[in-house]
């Protein structure tokens, strides 16, 4: 006797049970990863990739493809080196984070790039060496949501920026803390605070170069020049020029390389930067060391920034 329950030949099937216990498929952040060393770009595909909620793209190996790469594929999060061949991430910045979050993703540590960076429109500053895989998958996903990742060297940069650029304190007002009334502590009788009698908006240096991005073409980023190879002093116009390093008559590869000695990294590091080998980068900072007249790297470093005592113009 046949099932009833079973469908005669030739009708239509019943679509399969739904399981209502699945999870609902979820978006997948997608995130462009930009670095001229391919072992790095590899490395952080891998790392990301292997979450369920995160999808690489595509990879970059200067400013130019992030920018092609991010206008194709329109991603939630970039992730940016500093130092690259032909458009380095500093430049191409401003046009990249016109389609998406832009976190830094590097070795360079100095101040001056990590200041640029934000005023530049970056939404985070990681320097490698000083996060673990967790947090850097912790970073991209608050990145997309527009909370801010920097650690602890880029930190540390911008808030001695912040501190530098506050204004002078005003004299305590007369009778502070000697009455309980509002207007011991800047309060107004009409309820207006003193913050709020203040002008709105960032602070200027926090603001992108000229008040708005430039717009954003491929065709654009032909114009534009590297900034990381030039002088901190063309960023921070207004502020102190640095230490005269004419004297140290070095060659523009070993002003390079001392730079990024003085900005902490070691020789392998130097080494993949700079597409060189260890060996050759020791010969640079013999070199170096001779003319700058030092014994160690924290010695050259020190009178490289300006900051070693006693230094004449006539030595270094």
């Amino acid at each position: 006797m046949p099932d009833p329950t079973t469908p005669p030949p030739g009708a239509p099937q019943p679509p399969p049970p739904q399981n209502l216990f699945a999870a609902p498929p979820t978006h997948r952040l997608r995130v462009v990863v930009a670095d001229d060393n391919p072992v790095v770009r590899a490395g952080l595909t891998a790392l990301l990739s292997g979450r369920p909620d995160i999808e690489v793209v595509a990879e970059a190996a200067d400013g130019r493809q992030a920018y092609e790469a991010a206008h194709q594929h329109r991603p939630d999060v970039v992730l940016l080196d500093v130092r690259m061949p032909g458009v380095d991430g500093i430049s191409a910045l401003p046009y990249l984070v016109q389609i998406a979050p832009v976190v830094m993703l590097t070795y360079s540590r100095e101040s001056e790039i990590v200041q640029e960076a934000l005023r530049r429109g970056a939404g985070g500053y990681l320097v490698h060496g000083e996060f673990t895989a967790d947090q850097l998958v912790d970073a991209v996903r608050d990145i997309k949501e527009g909370r801010a990742h920097f650690t602890p060297t880029a930190a540390g940069a911008l808030l001695a920026q912040l501190r530098r650029d506050r204004a002078p304190a005003p004299p305590l007002p007369e009778g502070l803390g000697q009455s309980p009334s509002a207007t011991a502590y800047g309060i107004s009788t009409s309820g207006q605070s003193y913050m709020q009698t203040q002008p709105a908006g960032p602070p200027a240096h926090l603001r992108l170069p000229g008040g708005a991005a430039p717009p954003a073409s491929s065709e654009n980023l032909s114009q534009v020049q590297p900034y990381v190879g030039q002088s901190s002093s063309e960023w921070t116009s207004g502020r102190p020029a640095a230490p005269d390093r004419a004297r140290f008559q070095l060659s523009t590869r070993e002003a390079e390389i001392m730079d990024l000695i003085a900005s902490g990294m070691n020789n392998q590091q130097i080494a993949a930067t700079c597409f060189i080998s260890e060996k050759t980068v020791k010969n640079h900072i013999n070199r170096i060391f001779a003319k700058l007249h030092s014994t160690s790297r924290s010695e050259a470093a020190a009178k490289w920034i300006g900051t070693a005592p006693n230094v004449h113009r006539g030595r270094g």
